[in-house]
């Protein structure tokens, strides 16, 4: 197998990749033995039709696009392995030459991993934060739990207001005729919530129960219904319950009922340390991403598009996934949002730049300061996924294979290289 590779702009690589005739022959018969059981000749019973005879009857043809997929992957690994290419993204894939008797030869055009060159990263000057938790973060905080244990009540004395949760019958209506999905009956909706487009839930403050309003909203111009997307609409309304949130008071007996303190006092003592400690992690956090985002802004490098996204399609696989374990699905993120699949990739590619490029110059900073990951810090980050798994640590050690060690190494050395540029950093 003979291989050529071509540098391209923007760290990317084309491969072109020859394959000897003797091989190309050996994906011929892997395509033949895959089909045979399927093809039909006249006199012959299925699967006993020579190869020959096949191919005089339809063509070699017949077999090269199952030769072509039998033989590219492995003559890509090989031709990756062989050139010791960081490979980054997918290959994009194209066959140049493919006749029986002949080498067959194929392109593929692959994003890798860029070279850093760094800049400043030591000394880098970063803001000191000042702590503290007020009153008012306390209040807050109890105000969200009271929240979290208020109850609803019917309301049947006064019209819709801010933050109440109605029950509403609604069809809407796009150029005077109802559209597929518009229409609901019995619908709970909580006012300022915002999971309606426009103006929809702030044209139902001040209805009545019984009363049938009018709304005029128009739809965004992202929408993921594209037949809606910019239109105006109208929506009949009808609302038919009105319910309000019924708050416990702050007192000795709420913090019983919602901690484990038998005072308000304490209860408040406790609030404001775990605020503190929030306060303290959140600052902490926010120092050690602009420090990066410093050493990334001196750095220099070159990311392929394919690179980016590759990154923002995995983001969104992840995101997807979230999503699904708080029970929600793609499409109705999409209805509540008033987004789709390519907006939503869109806006990640933003964020999937920056978290490749931290990545890239993290590395460049271990590697330039000698930061090695020893065996003991392997078990310590494996005993940590044990405690947070709930799993024996024998177990996810040998379950683990040696590619997930690698990249949880991987992971380690990025955040010693953290550290070490916070160690350096001068607060001001």
């Amino acid at each position: 197998m003979n291989v050529k590779v071509e540098t391209l702009e923007k760290s990317m690589v084309k491969l072109t990749i020859e394959v000897e005739a003797e091989r190309f022959e050996e994906g011929m018969k892997h395509a033949y033995n895959k089909n045979k059981k399927n093809i039909t000749v006249p006199g012959f019973r299925k699967g006993k039709v020579p190869r020959q005879l096949v191919e005089k009857t339809y063509g070699a043809e017949v077999f090269y696009e199952d030769a072509v997929n039998y033989i590219i992957p492995d003559a890509y690994d090989k031709a990756i392995e062989e050139n010791d290419l960081q490979v980054v993204s997918r290959p994009e894939v194209d066959v140049q030459q493919v006749e029986k008797g002949k080498s067959m030869i194929f392109t593929a055009e692959v994003a890798v991993k860029p070279e850093v060159t760094l800049g400043e990263y030591k000394g880098l000057e970063v803001e000191k934060t000042e702590i503290e938790v007020t009153e008012e973060d306390i209040t807050a905080e109890i105000e969200k739990v009271r929240d979290q244990n208020s109850r609803l009540i019917d309301v049947t004395d006064r019209a819709v207001e801010d933050k109440d949760q109605i029950i509403i019958d609604f069809e809407g209506f796009v150029d005077g005729e109802p559209f597929e999905g518009g229409k609901a009956e019995n619908y709970s909706l909580t006012i300022g919530s915002h999971s309606f487009i426009d103006t929809f839930e702030d044209q139902l403050i001040g209805k009545n129960i019984g009363e049938e309003v009018e709304v005029n909203v128009t739809f965004p111009e992202d929408y993921q219904q594209e037949d809606l997307q910019g239109k105006p609409a109208l929506f009949k309304v009808k609302v038919n319950e009105i319910k309000c949130k019924e708050l416990p008071e702050v007192d000795d007996e709420f913090a019983m009922d919602v901690s484990e303190f038998d005072t308000l006092v304490e209860y408040k003592e406790d609030i404001k340390a775990k605020l503190l400690e929030q306060k303290e992690n959140q600052a902490k956090s926010k120092k050690q991403q602009d420090l990066v985002d410093k050493a990334v802004e001196n750095a220099s490098m070159e990311i392929a598009d394919a690179m980016i996204d590759l990154e923002a399609e995995n983001m969104t696989n992840d995101f997807a996934y979230r999503l699904q374990y708080q029970g929600l699905s793609l499409e109705q993120y999409f209805g509540f949002t008033g987004q789709n699949m390519a907006t939503l990739k869109e806006n990640m590619k933003t964020d999937a730049e920056k978290r490749i490029k931290s990545r890239l110059v993290l590395e460049a900073i271990s590697k330039t300061e000698n930061i090695d990951v020893s065996d003991e810090d392997l078990k310590e980050e494996l005993e940590k996924m044990a405690t947070m798994y709930n799993m024996e640590y024998d177990k996810i050690a040998e379950t683990m294979g040696d590619e997930e060690k690698e990249s949880i190494k991987g992971d380690i050395k990025n955040q010693k290289a953290l550290d070490f540029i916070v160690q350096q950093a001068k607060e001001v």
